[in-house]
């Protein structure tokens, strides 16, 4: 086991997997960049090295201060979180080249799995359902003669990245062109890579992904599925887990796709396989995400797995103790996304309590939110027996959250709750636009 390990991130995560270190009696370094000096994540750490200005390209991008700063600690593993590096196949490669390891997959596979022309390949010949589409288009000629035989509606996606950048929607042929180009401008400007392809617009349709633990002997297990499908400008917004629309034969359906997808890619410690299912109960590969998600609690909750250890444990070379068989979902849980609305210093704070109720956030009273890194300032995650009772629960808890001095999200988030869609579960990735 690694007896030092280097978290390449902020906020909450980075206090998520300083945790999980010190409970596994792993001591921790912390980074941070000029605006978070101050930042909770840097004094829970035991060190703490500044590797760059405010700017994220300065400071959590920055490969080779990182890098340096692992080595100056002595570090032996370095943990990305997600964002950031998580997903950068250089920068593994580049942990690997300096004897650090990398807790996740490895840069080949991270490379195979972000080009998602590739990985639809790789999946329809794994035997992996798949969304019609086209392969990556070379000029907007082709992209018109795809267009033609996908058929309208369509969706222009960037091969690269996520986070909703470099994807436009097109109901007909007069709306091609300026959204091929577009994505693509999109794409090369966040991804350096303007790279797109087309696939038919499903709709409507229920985001669900399932969570995996891959170790490096070649045992998989399913830790379940999580419904992701309120989305806001193609971010996720609130999640749970299970999903309300999945029973058990379409839960083993998928859960088989999963480890399919899974082999193909010879994936390694934690990842998330995500679907899009349409409401024949059809369901279509969408993408592999090759590291630690935002919203993996709920799936810790409904489990009782402790997926950030298990990714520590996994890069160490520790075999799953534990088979598909021993997986059981109990219960349901939710998580809403607390974000700022605008930067701003918390004046008064309180978060609530209770038993199976968890925040997981790096605020405290009188931090002063940064305006340049991501606007999520926590996530807020109750567990009950049943989803009914779960909704009460995280309503109630949502009403204890006091963030004062910060504008955030949690009126919306309890609106949504109190909505006849949501309560029934037969909400959509569209749930957002009708939401009044």
């Amino acid at each position: 086991m690694f007896s030092k390990i280097l978290i390449a991130n902020r906020g909450e995560i980075a206090v998520r997997i300083i945790r999980a270190c010190k409970e596994m009696g792993i001591a921790t370094v912390a980074i941070c960049s000029e605006a978070d000096r101050d930042a909770i994540h840097a004094s829970l750490a035991d060190q703490c090295v500044c590797v760059g200005g405010t700017a994220a390209s300065e400071s959590y991008l920055n490969q080779a201060n990182i890098l340096a700063a692992a080595k100056l600690t002595h570090a032996e593993a370095i943990h990305p979180g997600y964002g950031f590096l998580s997903e950068n196949p250089e920068f593994a490669q580049a942990c690997a080249d300096h004897d650090l390891s990398f807790i996740g997959p490895t840069g080949e596979v991270i490379s195979r799995m972000g080009d998602k022309d590739a990985a639809r390949r790789l999946m329809k010949e794994a035997g992996v359902p798949t969304v019609p589409g086209s392969e990556l288009l070379s000029d907007l000629d082709e992209a018109r003669r795809e267009a033609e035989r996908i058929g309208y509606p369509l969706l222009v996606k960037a091969r690269a990245g996520g986070g909703g950048k470099g994807i436009r929607r097109v109901d007909g042929p007069g709306e091609l062109e300026h959204a091929f180009v577009t994505a693509s401008q999109e794409a090369q400007k966040a991804f350096g890579d303007g790279g797109v392809y087309m696939e038919k617009y499903l709709s409507p349709v229920k985001h669900i992904e399932v969570q995996l633990l891959c170790d490096e002997a070649g045992n998989v297990v399913c830790l379940g599925d999580r419904e992701c499908s309120i989305q806001k400008h193609n971010q996720k917004v609130l999640e749970e887990a299970p999903s309300p629309a999945v029973d058990p034969d379409l839960r083993r359906r998928m859960q088989e796709a999963a480890v399919k997808a899974a082999r193909a890619a010879h994936y390694t410690n934690a990842g998330t396989v995500e679907f899009l299912l349409d409401q024949d109960k059809n369901f279509y590969f969408m993408e592999m995400n090759t590291r630690l998600q935002v919203e993996h609690p709920i799936t810790e909750m409904v489990t009782n797995v402790d997926i950030v250890k298990w990714q520590i444990r996994i890069a160490a070379g520790v075999e799953l103790d534990f088979t598909q068989e021993d997986v059981q979902l109990q219960g349901t849980a939710m998580e809403c996304r607390i974000n700022a609305t605008a930067p701003g210093t918390v004046d008064f704070y309180y978060v609530p309590g209770g038993p199976w109720v968890r925040f997981d956030s790096a605020l405290y009273q009188g931090y002063t939110v940064p305006p340049y890194y991501d606007s999520m300032i926590g996530k807020l995650i109750v567990h009950c027996p049943d989803r009914e009772s779960a909704n009460r629960k995280m309503q109630a808890a949502l009403c204890e959250l006091v963030i004062d001095g910060v504008p955030n999200n949690i009126e919306e988030q309890l609106t949504i709750l109190n909505h006849p869609m949501f309560k029934a579960g037969t909400y959509d990735t569209g749930f957002m636009n009708q939401l009044k």
